[in-house]
C-alpha cells in the first residue's frame, strides 16, 4: 500500500501517476484535505490507469483531531504500509523583497538566491485551532503525529517500509532555532519547517531502521504549482517563464513541471533503503535540454540538534494529545 498525503494537484498528482506507471499492481491511497477533491483526483488517475487500485481518505495535516481520525481509519483498513509519501505543505502569505532581489541579481550569489530564495522571501504565520503555529503544524508536526500513529503498520513488516518527506532547497539552518522550533517569532516559517523536516528524518532513521522503517527527504525543485503561484501574480509568472527556461541551463533544480518535480520521489521508489545515506537529500533535477535526473546532496544538519528536536516533538506530542484521548486506542 502506498499512502500519499498531499495537495490534490501539482507534484502529488504527478507522483501518483508516475508510481502507477512504474508498477500498476500497487494499491494507492491518496489523502487530501477535501474529500471532493480527493475523489476528483482519484477519477483523474483512473482515467489514465483504469485498472489501478486507488482509494481515498480525508485528512487535514494542520488539525491533530483530523490526523488522529485518519490514522485510526487506516489502522482499521490496512495491515501494513509500504510507502508513505509525506508531501502536504503550506506557505501562507508569501512576500517577496524586490529590493533584495534586485541587489542579489548584481552579486555572485545570484544563482544561490534564485534556487533557494534565501534573503528574498518571507511568510506571515498564525496559530491554528490547536494553538500551534500553522506552518509548523501542517508541514511537520501533523506528519510526525501521523507517522507515530501508524507505527504498527510501518514497523516489523516482511519488507522495509519507507517514509519519503518532501523537503526543499529553502530548508536552511539559519531560519531554524531550537528555542523557537515552531518559528513563532520569525518570518521564514516555511524554511524553518523544512529544515525541521530534514532534522526529523535523520533521527527517525536512527530510531527505526532496526525495525524496518527507513526515512528519506527529497526536494522537487522549483515547480510551478498552486503554492508557487501564490508568491507572484500568475501573469507575472507567465512573463518570467521564458527566462526561467533559460535559467534552467544553469540552475538544474528549476524542474518547473510537477512531472519533473516528482523525479526524486519516483527514483527512491526503486531503491533499496538499506543502501541509502540517511544524511542525504535527493534533489529532482532537469537539464537545460529537458533530461530528468536525481542529484544526492548532503543535508546541512547537526545530529545533536536533530536529537534535541525529536525530544521536543515527543514532549509536544504528549502535551497536545492529552485533549484528544477519545481518539486514541
Amino acid at each position: 500500500l502506498y499512502l500519499t498525503p498531499y495537495r490534490c494537484s501539482g507534484v502529488g498528482l504527478a507522483l501518483c501517476r508516475r508510481l502507477l506507471e512504474e508498477d500498476g499492481r500497487i494499491h494507492l491511497c491518496i489523502a487530501c484535505r477535501n474529500s471532493q477533491k480527493s475523489i476528483a483526483t482519484r477519477d483523474l488517475i483512473l482515467a489514465t490507469h483504469p485498472s489501478a487500485q486507488v482509494s481515498t481518505v480525508e485528512v487535514d495535516l494542520g488539525s491533530l483531531a483530523s490526523v488522529l481520525r485518519v490514522a485510526r481509519e487506516l489502522r482499521c483498513r490496512f495491515k501494513r504500509l509500504d510507502f508513505v509519501y509525506l508531501n502536504a505543505g503550506i506557505m501562507p502569505n508569501p512576500h517577496v523583497n524586490f529590493k533584495a532581489l534586485w541587489h542579489g541579481l548584481l552579486t555572485r550569489r545570484v544563482l544561490h538566491m534564485l534556487t533557494t530564495a534565501e534573503g528574498i522571501m518571507t511568510q506571515t504565520d498564525r496559530l491554528n485551532g490547536d494553538g500551534l503555529q500553522e506552518v509548523f503544524a501542517t508541514n511537520l508536526f501533523g506528519h510526525f503525529i501521523l507517522v507515530r500513529q501508524l507505527e504498527s503498520l510501518l514497523c516489523g513488516n516482511e519488507k522495509p517500509s519507507r517514509l519519503i518527506w518532501t523537503s526543499s532547497s529553502n530548508a536552511r539552518e539559519s531560519a531554524f532555532s531550537l528555542s523557537d522550533y515552531q518559528h513563532a517569532k520569525g518570518q521564514e516559517s516555511y524554511s524553518s519547517s523544512k529544515y525541521a523536516t530534514d532534522l526529523t528524518s535523520v533521527v527517525l532513521n536512527r530510531k527505526f531502521n532496526k525495525q524496518g522503517l527507513y526515512s528519506s527527504v527529497v526536494c522537487p525543485g522549483l515547480v510551478m504549482s498552486n503554492m508557487t503561484y501564490r508568491i507572484l501574480p500568475v501573469f507575472l509568472w507567465k512573463l518570467l517563464m521564458p527566462i526561467m527556461w533559460l535559467i534552467r541551463f544553469f540552475a538544474k533544480t528549476y524542474t518547473l513541471t510537477p512531472y519533473n518535480g516528482a523525479e526524486a520521489h519516483v527514483w527512491l521508489f526503486k531503491q533499496k533503503p538499506e543502501y541509502l545515506d540517511a544524511l542525504v537529500k535527493y534533489h529532482s533535477c532537469t537539464s537545460g535540454l529537458g533530461k530528468n535526473y536525481v542529484e544526492p546532496r548532503k543535508v546541512d544538519v547537526d545530529e545533536e540538534t536533530a536529537e534535541k528536536l525529536y525530544e521536543k516533538l515527543l514532549e509536544l506530542e504528549k502535551q497536545t494529545l492529552e485533549r484528544y484521548s477519545d481518539l486514541l486506542d
